[in-house]
């Protein structure tokens, strides 16, 4: 599993604790179900507009990002991120896988210098083609181009550097996409890809795959040439390899060969471009194979609109852990979020889920469970006594959950999954009501047995596959009804 690298320009927001939150989950769901699994996060922290931030704080680029990149890593740490490697683009190690990258794409022929003219977005740190940028006319009555994907400013630019035949590799590309059409979540996703890789015969260009040292300084040396440094994109990407070991040429680096290809990279839908057509096409192109899966999420919006600083509407993710705790965080990121369309935050919202479903369903029948007027001594019970007709609708669907939630995740339906497990919990919620165990003490202990069974049962099940999501909470609650460590997977 691997999130996109963050780029630490300014502080960490919701969107960055999103993705990440969405791949821990996936990693702690594969452990949970007997796969060893990494996790790797970080930062990308080379290019024009770190070098710009930097030079505008009035510090190096090394130190700017030492300090930002800290601020990352101490959020992911503070909402319980498993990671298993956080890496940095400027360690020694992803100099040297992208070296080696290079190195491999030179002599199998996909690169090759030359020169490029066009629109360049320092934001975006891309070229735009042509047809990809518009005229603007902003508020103060100046005109502009903007790139017409992201909206960001673009400069008329022309430099001699190192190209990629990305254009050879189309045919390549929509045959591994056509190959595996569930390749991208969600399919709107996958289908925009598949739509720009063949809607035109040169959809397309080959692409600038290195800058001018006189013109950015900050950034990986191409190999053999010290007047050009390594595109950032190129560069970024790479870490998705780097923390496997690669280029693999020593038996420490060849010991984490096996994680690659990764199973997911988790990333937001704005750079699905970079990860779904350049990323695939390099390593192709490399000899290497493509992620299994990219899973595109959408945006975080409040009141309907993007978040930004400049509307002052953005969540601070520190703040938001601190105020309702990192378990339920996790959870209304995980159930709330959205993965095909985006999703509307409000601290309402937060709060009315934590209310319904951690409080008054699952946190209501674990204390019914371990009431001492049902339950005085404190255990679930190992057997049901007695079944009758009242726990037909509660055992089917307690037969039903795990593989149901499992397929929700296999296809990252991550919101579908905790809906029909807290389904559960609420319909054992109304079993309970309905049967009144606490009428039973002492007229009817079998049936009181079975109905402590089955309330435990459904406890146990629903937070052992909520876990992932919630792994301190739950490990609390399998505390709570005796689940033994070793029986947690």
């Amino acid at each position: 599993m691997a999130t996109a690298l963050n780029h630490p320009t300014s502080l960490p927001h919701i969107g960055h604790l999103y993705s990440t939150v969405l791949a821990d989950t996936l990693r702690r769901w594969y452990e949970f179900t007997g796969r060893e699994a990494l996790l790797s996060t970080g930062t990308d922290e080379h290019g024009q507009k770190i070098q710009e931030a930097a030079a505008k704080n009035k510090t190096t680029p090394k130190v700017f990002c030492d300090r930002i990149s800290g601020h990352f890593k101490d959020l992911f740490d503070s909402a319980n991120i498993s990671y298993t490697d956080f890496i940095r683009t400027t360690d020694p190690r992803h100099y040297e896988a992208v070296s080696a990258l290079w190195t491999r794409l030179v002599d199998r022929g996909y690169i090759y210098k030359g020169h490029h003219e066009g629109w360049y977005s320092v934001s975006d740190e891309s070229f735009y083609a042509e047809t990809q940028v518009e005229e603007v006319v902003g508020e103060d009555g100046s005109k502009y181009m903007v790139s017409k994907e992201s909206g960001q400013r673009v400069v008329w630019t022309k430099e001699e550097n190192y190209k990629f035949r990305l254009s050879m590799m189309k045919d390549r590309l929509v045959e591994w996409m056509t190959s595996n059409p569930d390749v991208i979540i969600p399919k709107n996703q996958y289908n925009q890809i598949l739509a720009t890789l063949t809607d035109s015969p040169d959809s397309l260009q080959d692409l600038s795959v290195s800058r001018l040292r006189s013109r950015l300084q900050w950034g990986i040396p191409v190999p053999g040439d010290e007047e050009h440094v390594i595109y950032v994109w190129l560069d970024a990407l790479t870490n998705y390899l780097t923390v496997t070991g690669f280029p693999w040429d020593t038996p420490e680096r060849a010991a984490k060969k096996g994680a690659w290809p990764a199973a997911w990279h988790v990333v937001g839908k704005d750079i699905i471009k970079f990860h779904a057509i350049y990323w695939p096409a390099f390593l192709l192109a490399a000899g290497l194979e493509p992620p299994r899966r990219i899973l595109s999420h959408a945006h975080w919006l409040m009141g309907n609109t993007k978040m930004s600083k400049s509307r002052g509407n953005v969540v601070d993710p520190v703040a938001l852990l601190n105020k309702f705790g990192v378990d339920p965080v996790r959870y209304f990121l995980v159930r709330n979020g959205g993965i095909a369309e985006d999703a509307e935050f409000s601290l309402d919202t937060v709060h009315a889920r934590y209310k319904k479903d951690l409080a008054g369903q699952l946190g209501n029948l674990v204390m019914r469970c371990a009431a001492p007027r049902v339950n005085p001594t404190m255990e679930a019970p190992l057997t049901p006594g007695t079944i009758t007709d009242a726990e037909k609708e509660l055992i089917d669907k307690l037969e039903s959950l795990p593989d149901q939630y499992a397929d929700h995740f296999s296809t990252a339906d991550f919101s579908r999954a905790l809906e029909i497990a807290f389904d559960t919990i609420s319909l054992a919620n109304t079993y309970w009501q309905h049967t009144q165990p606490w009428t039973l003490t002492s007229s009817d202990p079998d049936r009181l047995r079975t109905i402590l069974y089955f309330a435990f049962e459904t406890v146990r099940v629903v937070a052992l596959l909520v876990a992932p999501v919630m792994p301190a909470k739950m490990e609390k609650v399998l505390d709570v009804v005796g689940v033994e460590k070793g029986e947690r997977g």
